[in-house]
């Protein structure tokens, strides 16, 4: 007969935190996140840390190129999803790598040859009110002119009038050199009173924007996820077991920081197979996760096999069916629980320390505190992150709400049986996820900045100013259902919002 675990197994929602001695160290502005995302060996540091304990979902509908630059200039990191073709992902890399804070590269660009018409479409696409002018209508082509809303007025400027006749020409421009450094540049944009400056190289093509209104955003990002030497954000980027051969020179060539083996049940010699292969071409030179696990023997198995961090839950996550359709998984408290247990036994016996990512499960924001104290490094969310204007999925009008789209990777619309199969040649037969919406948030820093200041206020009640130590004294303890119920708004008439 199959082995039984007679231990019950919880959600998050089932638990609160039990509030510790707040001493006078404990204020939020000294409170740190810092936490490590890759294995180190004790007595030495990890090589990479995250500034903020977030890490985004490696999903279609989640972590594109635009998600990653903004979660790092906030101090987390992103995985470019991996279901779509190798040099499509590797492009997403090189454009995070290729961002610099303040230096933005122009993807809004006429020609000038096309017409008031193509600007204003490109406007209703993109949402940029300044658009590029170059010869070849290319981000990189050389610089003729830009276009703003102050050269045209609508209703009666002619659609079809060219962009050349109304355009600010090159020789009009205040433009600044390639290789100028960000104050620089932030300096002749006050001292000429301009809203945007142009970067172009010695040949005139044009380069990056600087724009006015990045200047204050430039000082409200001081978490900011960068390389030290280069500047450049970090990122990461999924990969599957089946043609990582082919996948990972391309995400390494492209930039990628970090790499990490995306299925929903990663306890298999495929990912052993995967990491075996990674670690002889490319040593250390670049760190890969892997999972996702839900017990300790799922632990140590990728643990012995290489992963530089690895992925915890199965099922837990607000688009995953896998429960409904296999019968697999375990609730994600205990999982995480259970798992930090086995990482810990696994420092003391080998001395190398392996962080946990805890997948799934998150509802509330007091439940990301909640993982981070029974033991997870850090967290990957992806319902949390398409919420808002950075992600990469459609806004949408239903009723009187404002939504986006949300789909698993195991759902028919991302057809992505690399990451559900089971070995062999046999595709995906069954859905694992599905196709959903979620409330529109609006802008990432803005919920981000509220997430993290709950986090920081609970670790202060918690006693902790740092999430080793809310490892070591954090005190939990598992609720009934009546008292959640008490914890809300309960036996009063509650005031309509005006």
């Amino acid at each position: 007969m199959a082995l039984l675990i007679n231990e019950i197994s919880h959600t998050f929602g089932e638990y609160l935190l039990i509030p510790g001695l707040t001493t006078h160290a404990c204020t939020p502005d000294n409170v740190s996140l810092r936490t490590p995302l890759v294995r180190f060996k004790q007595g030495e540091e990890s090589p990479i840390h995250l500034n903020i304990p977030f890490v985004s979902a490696i999903m279609q509908s989640v972590s594109n190129d635009t998600l990653a630059i903004a979660l790092a200039r906030n101090g987390g990191l992103s995985f470019i999803f991996g279901s779509q073709p190798i040099e499509e992902q590797a492009e997403m890399v090189r454009r995070v790598k290729k961002f610099k804070s303040g230096f933005v590269t122009s993807d809004a660009n006429v020609r000038p040859s096309d017409t008031l018409e193509d600007v204003l479409n490109i406007r209703r696409e993109t949402g940029h009110s300044t658009i590029g002018v170059t010869e070849d209508g290319t981000p990189n082509g050389k610089l003729a002119g830009i276009v703003t809303s102050r050269d045209y007025r609508l209703g009666t400027t002619p659609l079809d009038t060219r962009v050349a006749d109304f355009m600010t020409p090159m020789e009009k421009l205040t433009v600044g050199r390639q290789g100028i450094s960000l104050k620089e540049a932030n300096n002749i944009i006050w001292d000429h009173k301009l809203n945007t400056l142009p970067i172009v190289d010695e040949e005139g093509h044009l380069m990056y924007f600087v724009f006015r209104k990045d200047y204050d955003s430039h000082k409200e990002n001081p978490l900011e996820l960068s390389n030290k030497l280069t500047k450049t954000l970090l990122v990461g980027a999924g990969i599957n077991t089946r043609d990582f051969k082919d996948r990972v020179p391309a995400l390494v060539e492209a930039g990628a920081d970090v790499l990490c083996i995306d299925s929903s049940d990663g306890f298999s010699e495929w990912q052993s197979d995967t990491l075996k292969w990674i670690k002889e071409k490319y040593g250390n030179q670049i760190a890969v996760g892997a999972g996702n696990i839900v017990d300790a023997e799922g632990f140590n198995y990728l643990a012995d096999a290489g992963a530089d961090f690895i992925k915890v839950g199965i099922g837990g996550g607000s688009i995953c069916i896998t429960r409904e359709q296999k019968g697999i998984g375990r609730g994600q408290a205990t999982a995480i629980m259970d798992v930090a247990q086995a990482r810990d036994e696994y420092y003391k016996k080998h001395g190398i320390y392996i962080p946990i990512c805890s997948d799934g499960g998150i509802v509330h924001d007091y439940h990301m505190t909640l993982a981070l104290a029974m033991g997870a490094d850090f967290l990957m969310m992806g319902r949390y992150f398409a919420r808002f204007d950075e992600s990469p999925t459609r806004k949408l009008k239903i009723g009187n709400n404002y939504v986006k789209e949300y789909w698993g990777e195991g759902s028919n619309r991302a057809q992505n049986w690399q990451r559900y199969d089971s070995g062999g040649k046999a595709g995906l037969k069954f859905e694992e996820g599905v196709d959903s919406y979620v409330p529109y948030a609006g802008k990432l820093k803005d919920n981000l900045d509220l997430t993290l200041s709950k986090i920081r206020a609970t670790m202060c009640s918690c006693g902790s100013i740092d999430i080793e130590q809310l490892h070591r004294s954090a005190k939990i303890t598992l609720v009934s259902s009546t008292s959640i119920i008490e914890g809300g708004a309960h036996d009063v008439i509650r005031k309509e919002r005006e």
